[in-house]
């Protein structure tokens, strides 16, 4: 099995010159800001930071979101045409798995089944938001997750 060099990564490093800081913000067309920011605050405890409020210094309305020191802005627009496995996700800790179950559910949000597991990569919920994105929770980290690919390929 090919492995990239993964260490950096992995541990959190710094980037190297030339790369990139990182991630700076992610951001999602929803057809209803208000429905979208209740499934983000009970969903993910997002802090909303921001409301465009009607004005528009971007393209639309738009609303920004503090997710675990991850910036998430959401922007009125029309919603995905179709579904796909393209997805955003979020680490949570194994002791909240269950308990972020149950906000999906108390939401009537769609759960969608997890795929196939191998031991030690951690464990995930899938659920699609008010306008189809595809969000997950994922317990594990990036270096569990690939000593657990390399433990199952010896």
């Amino acid at each position: 099995m090919q492995q990239a060099d993964h260490g950096r990564a992995a541990a959190g490093g710094a980037p190297g010159a030339g790369e990139p800081l990182g991630l700076s913000h992610i951001t999602l067309i929803v057809s209803d800001l208000d429905r979208t920011q209740e499934m983000l605050e009970q969903v993910f405890e997002a802090r909303c930071l921001y409301r465009s409020d009607g004005q528009t210094f971007s393209l639309s309305e738009e609303r920004f979101f503090d997710i675990g020191g991850t910036w998430l802005a959401i922007m009125k627009g029309d919603p995905l045409p179709a579904r796909s496995y393209n997805h955003v996700a979020f680490r949570i800790r194994e002791d909240e798995f269950e308990t972020r179950r149950a906000r999906i559910e108390a939401l009537g949000l769609e759960l969608r089944a997890p795929r196939p597991r191998i031991p030690g990569e951690g464990r995930s919920l899938y659920f699609h938001g008010p306008d189809d994105h595809l969000f997950e929770l994922h317990t594990g980290t990036l270096a569990e997750r690939l000593a657990a690919y390399e433990s199952a390929a010896r």
